[in-house]
């Protein structure tokens, strides 16, 4: 197997070191898949702006990492698992929701497991979602624009569950200690 570079900020300079600094701003820490990653600026730079965007959709935080979470369980990504457990914790969502998506179990919240039905849809599909499905995410109180908000959802988690496929890194601490 490829043995990938993992920067930090001791180790690179230029524009990934720039990148780096200012993930450690915002984060308070640089996860690990920025760490590999790196190596190509402009992957993190896309990364990055979609994740800013997702934050100014109408799918509040909770409900974001329910579906981002989905997406990562259905690539089997680890880290992005255990990212978007302890992000969905932090940020509020139904715990029982997160459990559910991580253990394969029934979603009991109603617009929760709409969410995960859709994204998973979405992904089984390659975008051509039964109107089934449609209708039912609607039916649970979603819109046409949020569908297309899942749509973001699961265009960024391929871009980090397939890097991460690659490079196999580690959740940092400070992510599991928000489990």
């Amino acid at each position: 197997m490829t043995n990938f570079t993992f920067h930090t900020i001791a180790n690179t300079e230029g524009e990934r070191k720039e990148l780096l600094q200012g993930i450690e701003k915002g984060y308070g820490y640089i996860p690990n898949l920025f760490g590999y990653m790196a190596e190509a600026p402009v992957t993190v730079q896309a990364y990055m702006q979609m994740n800013e965007l997702l934050g100014k959709s109408s799918i509040p935080d909770a409900q974001q990492h329910v579906a981002l979470l989905t997406v990562s369980k259905e690539n089997n990504c680890d880290f992005c698992i255990t990212a978007h457990r302890a992000y969905g914790k932090h940020f509020g969502s139904n715990q029982q929701s997160l459990d559910a998506l991580h253990n394969g179990v029934e979603i009991e919240d109603k617009k929760d497991a709409a969410i995960a039905n859709i994204i998973r849809s979405i992904m089984n599909n390659r975008g051509w979602v039964p109107e089934a499905d449609l209708n039912a995410f609607f039916a649970a109180g979603f819109t046409q624009q949020q569908y297309f908000e899942m749509i973001l959802v699961v265009t960024i988690k391929t871009l980090s569950n397939y890097s991460n496929h690659m490079t196999l890194p580690k959740a940092n601490p400070e992510m599991e200690a928000l489990l």
